[in-house]
């Protein structure tokens, strides 16, 4: 039985088909078509074939779908390989490849041939189209080719495989029902030939099986049970159903159909994702801001956000539109507890502590997670000098009401140091503030000032002689229209794309204990939110997550 804590619709099925011994074993399976990268969409299709095969202690298998060769490649099978090793989505049942299955998938063909449940139709796609209609209550007209014999349409079928026809020339089609008011079920194509080379077979085949012919004839051969799938495949699975009854006769594998997981503010789609990828609107395919899990790897989400994230968005056949920022909520309450703090001044201005020495350093042991659920009482130290970087924000000469951080002749806490107060300014030729100037109370190292006086702001430091520059990117969303579902038929997605959807920061200052990190670490630079080092470019890192939203989950 299901653990009550993963119980939903697919659980109740799995639950009865178990009960009444229909089978005895849960076998899933996640069939990604490689021409693209996976994205926070595929994450839930994932989650849930996974974790169900895991809850029951069955299999789970993944299967690329490489039957349509014209965009596939192995880029997009290493990438996907990659993604569900770093989700942790173990395929306990193997890893398969639909194109090792077509001289099956062809050999079935043949057999429906045989039974005259197939034929090899001439029409064009346009004609074909016509033919059928798109009246559900009125029966389609047949084809002028759907009553040759069995005889022929062998013939003509393994004619088509040894290359004789160009491509669009020939299609072979089931021959179903042409009054069903499922239009999936008006002898719908099952091969269409393409002489395009295959990433894994070559130039051996010219002619391909359909998805919806090779998907249930895969699924029944490697035993799986319980073949589930997004809500657009619903209208699909009398096919798929005809598919197992007529070639093989039982029940199982049985298709069930959940919803899509849509996220606000960004497309699903990869015809989308792969023009912005192709007009170079995106830094590739994982870019911080796609949605692609690539993306999100790099931007520094975690595999157990993202799971977490499709488990509470829950699972239904209910379309809803998930607010992002429920996953960043996620993220940031991971983060908040496990996240090592570090010191970073994205956008400097020299502080000069006058009445320090310059040829003094000091060391002050800053903590390295104050977060009391952590558990972490461990501190590293920051080296303090004369002159160090603080935040351009946290100084102004006029400054705005309740301001309570450094101006003329105010007083702060230079965060785990000491207490400073602002004696002047140096300006440029254009006014502009380049150094401040203050003095420190020498006494207040280890504490409050011995006259008890209150201080009111804290600010973030590093020191000028002890830091690493580095190039600091803060992503936000990447289309400004939450529901990108929702835009006229006749719009370009791309009208809706953030212009401020990155903003870079160059000369960002960092404490030097930083020169040691590695893409995949994250931190919680303090003040200014949660970073990791990029993947791609050196010396660049990117912001994950800011540290407070109004979201609440």
């Amino acid at each position: 039985m299901a653990d009550e804590k993963f119980s939903n619709f697919l659980t109740d099925i799995i639950d009865a088909d178990l009960a009444e011994g229909k089978v005895d074993v849960v076998h899933t399976r996640f069939p990604p078509e490689p021409n693209g990268y996976l994205h926070i969409g595929s994450a839930k299709a994932i989650f849930i074939n996974y974790t169900i095969a895991k809850h029951y202690g069955g299999l789970f298998n993944l299967r690329f779908d490489d039957t349509n060769p014209a965009r596939e490649g192995d880029e997009y099978v290493q990438s996907i390989l990659q993604d569900l090793k770093w989700l942790g989505a173990e395929p306990n049942g193997g890893i398969f490849y639909g194109s090792d299955y077509f001289e099956r998938c062809y050999e079935y063909a043949e057999q429906l041939i045989k039974e005259g449940k197939a034929y090899v139709d001439d029409l064009t796609r346009e004609q074909m189209q016509e033919y059928r209609g798109n009246d559900a209550g009125k029966p389609s007209r047949p084809s002028p080719y759907r009553d040759r014999t069995p005889e022929e349409n062998l013939d003509l079928f393994r004619r088509m495989r040894a290359g004789e026809f160009a491509d669009g020339e020939k299609t072979l089609r089931a021959k179903i029902d042409l009054a069903s008011p499922n239009m999936n079920m008006r002898d719908p194509t099952i091969y269409r030939i393409k002489h395009v080379e295959h990433h894994r077979q070559g130039d051996k085949w010219c002619i391909y099986p359909m998805y919806d012919f090779a998907h249930p004839i895969q699924d029944a051969i490697e035993g799986i049970t319980f073949s589930l799938c997004s809500l657009e495949f619903e209208n699909h699975r009398p096919l798929y159903d005809w598919v197992i009854t007529n070639l093989f006769g039982k029940e199982f594998p049985k298709q069930r159909e959940f919803a899509r997981l849509n996220v606000t503010n960004t497309v699903m789609s990869k015809r989308y994702l792969r023009e912005l990828v192709e007009k170079n609107i995106v830094d590739g395919w994982d870019d911080p801001r796609m949605p692609t899990l690539s993306g999100l790897r790099r931007r520094g989400y975690t595999p157990t956000s993202i799971f977490k994230f499709v488990k509470d968005a829950g699972i239904s056949k209910a379309d809803n539109l998930v607010d992002m920022r429920q996953l960043e909520a996620v993220l940031r309450a991971e983060l908040e507890l496990n996240a090592q703090r570090r010191v970073a001044v994205l956008e400097p201005v020299k502080l000069i502590i006058d009445n320090y020495p310059a040829d003094q350093c000091e060391y002050f042991d800053l903590p390295n997670n104050p977060n009391r659920d952590a558990n972490d009482t461990t501190t590293r130290p920051v080296a303090f000098t004369k002159e160090l970087w603080i935040e351009n924000s946290d100084f102004f000469e006029v400054p705005p009401p309740k301001f309570k951080r450094l101006t003329l002749g105010s007083e702060v806490r230079l965060m785990g140091a000491y207490l400073v107060r602002c004696t002047g300014v140096d300006k440029d030729e254009n006014g502009n503030v380049v150094a401040i100037h203050a003095e420190a109370d020498l006494e207040t190292r280890n504490g409050n000032p011995a006259d008890g006086r209150k201080v009111r702001g804290t600010i973030h430091w590093v020191s000028c002689a002890h830091c690493i520059e580095a190039e600091v990117e803060l992503y936000d969303k990447l289309f400004t229209e939450a529901n990108m579902n929702g835009i006229p038929d006749d719009a370009d997605f791309k009208d809706y794309l953030n212009p401020d959807s990155v903003k870079v920061l160059q000369g960002a200052k960092l404490e030097e204990s930083l020169k040691d990190a590695k893409p995949g670490d994250r931190f919680q630079f303090v003040r200014n939110g949660y970073f990791t080092p990029d993947s791609k470019h050196e010396g660049v890192y990117n912001r994950i997550v800011t540290l407070k939203d109004s979201f609440k989950l």
